[in-house]
């Protein structure tokens, strides 16, 4: 049976894309293997998921998109973060600062709910 990916918690993904895309333009399967990569297989975003929260970040204005010719010579459709999405990433980041800095609660990744001393390290990727 292949290991099960854990449930990502309502708006991670979005977080993630935007995180991801913060500093290069990446096509969708490229943000999706940068995730995987980032969180040492722990995360696997599958087409299905990926690529409807694209469309609704592109809808919301926090990113925008453009064809281009990929590394391997097909067009791809990449995609990149607007201002819009870089405050959105930047609102982000300080609810994150400061839930983190809460001593009394146990330290968990926003992305697994898993604790800090988790041995998949999945908090690494924790904005």
């Amino acid at each position: 049976m292949a290991p099960r990916t854990p449930d990502l918690l309502p708006g991670t993904l979005d977080l993630l894309i935007l995180r991801t895309l913060h500093k290069d333009p990446l096509h969708g399967w490229a943000i999706s293997e940068r995730i995987q990569l980032l969180s040492e297989d722990v995360l696997q975003i599958n087409q299905g998921s990926l690529y409807p929260a694209l469309h609704r970040l592109e809808h919301q204005g926090w990113i925008e998109a453009e064809w281009k010719v990929s590394e391997l010579g097909r067009r791809a459709k990449y995609y990149r973060l607007t201002p819009a999405g870089r405050k959105q990433l930047t609102r982000w980041r300080r609810r994150g600062r400061w839930w983190r800095r809460q001593p009394a609660r146990p330290t968990r990744c926003a992305i697994t709910q898993r604790c800090s001393s988790c041995p998949r390290r999945c908090w690494r990727i924790a904005i």
